[in-house]
């Protein structure tokens, strides 16, 4: 490969790259970031359609089977910040190039892993030990991908294009959302029912084999980043990126930054944007799976657009001004869009709260959403309820009570629970909406592909300019990670925690809105309008 970019990426002079270079390094990388999302959303995809707790995580309690599904998501999520130390170590030290074909390999493997498990029912407890063991995996391979794919395209990109060029690495994201929305509809459209129950929904976890085959094969056509060729040819590595990332004058702040404002904001968006909107979807609003599926896929890959719309608006009006636009924005129409996506997907059960409320009465009613058994005859009625996925309020009054439209329920057995529920008109069966309500639904996606696309296209260029060459790779990598895996990767837990707790399917919500106002005022306050010049250092 040509040598491109050689003075790109902060030190000075943009330099152009030929057309067919730079189409292999952005479709290279990309596709590679692609299938190696796949691989990690494809567990989160299968987790909203509850085969995962099913399989993996059985006990006597529904809701906390589901929990514990999505505490094996954000597990990959709490190690992707050791991945990005890991990595972004070995990326500034051995070079972009190495560091992400040893990071989208790990993905590969465990993702298969996943798909080769025998059941709970099978091996007993050794099955989510081993779920986790390979989330774990995955968790730390993440950590590594998105530093050195972002780092290697906006390296061989000129300042004035990079946005738009890093831009791709950003939809890439979402792509490999759509991709494991995909595969899952196609191969439940390719068996009976009964089979993708058993034993089909492995299938695409071991598909990962093959995408793995594909990624290292264009992956390996690349040569290293022009700039690490250059450093290193210049005996300026560092090292100890870790250390130096903590001690490099300003970056601290920079870190800071990146992690409580760009990356915190970002990833509750875009998790909101699709895994929230698809268990809503699902759950309350209790539309068809493979329905809500399509309906969520179609709105995710027509929002690709925003991403490198915003990202190649950032070359021409900055970086700061999308991300803040996409942030106060988010706060002002979060809940607006999923009160209009309530509005028309299931009008009969959502009219059927609003006309026949339910109100749970009586003395400690404290519902415990991570416990197999309530410590109180409330709390268990609770439960019961939030296993349907119903709305509920509650009263204090000394002895239990329950009632349905106004109507008291006299027993509080599941049975009985059903049948005053059916006689207040509820109807929990799985629907398929109107066209017109489909295309609103589809609509509000797509806005909220935008909120996404403002704060996450722009999000590689910057972070990559923001710090200094020779730690870059572990500088961006560190926040981005702890960032997007402790306040994204575990928001589809404490949604769901806080939904079953309260009875509100949209009081999850809350946890977007609070951390995407942190997000604003830190990047409103903290980030500077223009990032620092890195021509001063030699690369």
């Amino acid at each position: 490969m040509s040598s491109v970019a050689e003075e790109a990426a902060g030190s000075g002079t943009p330099a152009e790259a030929d057309p067919k270079t730079i189409r292999l390094v952005i479709g290279a990388s990309s596709a590679g970031t692609i299938f190696e999302w796949y691989d990690f959303f494809i567990y989160g995809t299968l987790a909203a359609s509850g085969i995962i707790g099913r399989v993996f995580f059985p006990s006597g309690n529904e809701t906390l089977q589901t929990l514990l599904a999505w505490a094996g998501f954000a597990v990959g999520f709490g190690f992707r910040p050791l991945g990005a130390i890991l990595f972004g170590f070995l990326g500034d030290r051995v070079g972009r190039k190495a560091t992400f074909l040893v990071t989208i390999t790990v993905m590969g493997l465990a993702t298969a892993g996943v798909g080769l498990i025998p059941s709970a029912s099978t091996i007993g407890y050794a099955a989510p030990i081993l779920i986790i063991l390979m989330r774990i995996a995955q968790g730390l391979a993440l950590g590594g991908e998105y530093g050195g794919a972002a780092v290697y395209v906006a390296e061989h990109a000129p300042p004035e294009r990079r946005g738009f060029y890093t831009s791709f690495i950003q939809a890439s994201v979402p792509g490999g959302f759509i991709l494991s929305l995909i595969v899952v509809l196609g191969v439940k459209a390719a068996m009976p029912a009964e089979i993708w129950d058993a034993w089909g929904w492995r299938v695409p976890f071991i598909l990962s084999l093959l995408l793995l085959a594909i990624s290292l094969w264009m992956r390996l056509k690349l040569s290293e980043s022009p700039v690490f060729k250059k450093m290193k040819a210049s005996n300026e590595l560092s090292g100890n990126p870790f250390v130096e990332s903590f001690t490099y004058p300003g970056n601290k702040r920079r870190i800071f930054v990146a992690l409580f404002g760009l990356s915190a904001g970002l990833t509750v968006i875009w998790y909101t944007a699709y895994f929230s909107s698809l268990s809503f979807l699902k759950g309350p609003m209790r539309i068809e799976g493979t329905a809500a599926e399509i309906i969520v896929g179609i709105g995710a890959t027509l929002g690709l657009f925003w991403f490198l719309l915003f990202g190649r608006l950032s070359d021409r009006i900055g970086r700061k001004k999308p991300i803040v636009w996409g942030f106060g924005l988010t706060l002002i129409l979060l809940f607006p869009i999923f009160w209009g996506i309530g509005a028309v997907a299931n009008p009969q059960l959502s009219d059927s709260f609003d006309r026949a409320p339910i109100v749970v009465s009586g003395p400690a009613c404290d519902y415990n959403a991570f416990a197999s058994e309530q410590a109180s005859p409330c709390g268990q009625l609770l439960a019961d309820l939030s296993a349907r996925g119903v709305e509920y309020t509650i009263q204090p009054a000394e002895t239990l009570s329950l009632a349905i439209g106004g109507e008291q329920i006299t027993s509080f057995d599941k049975a009985s629970i059903d049948a005053g529920l059916a006689a207040a008109g509820y109807n929990f069966e799985p629907v398929v909406p109107e066209p017109l309500a489909i295309a609103v639904i589809i609509l509000m996606l797509v806005l909220l592909g935008g909120l996404s696309g403002a704060t996450y296209g722009p999000m590689a260029a910057l972070l990559s300019e923001m710090f200094p060459p020779k730690i870059r790779y572990s500088s961006m990598s560190i926040p981005y990670h702890f960032g997007t895996g402790y306040f994204g990767g575990f928001l589809p837990l404490i949604a769901a925690a806080i939904i079953a707790t309260t009875g509100d399917p949209y009081s999850g919500l809350w946890y977007t809105w609070a951390v995407v106002l942190m997000a604003f005022l830190v990047t409103l306050f903290g980030l500077p309008n223009e990032q620092p010049d890195w021509s001063a250092e030699r690369n």
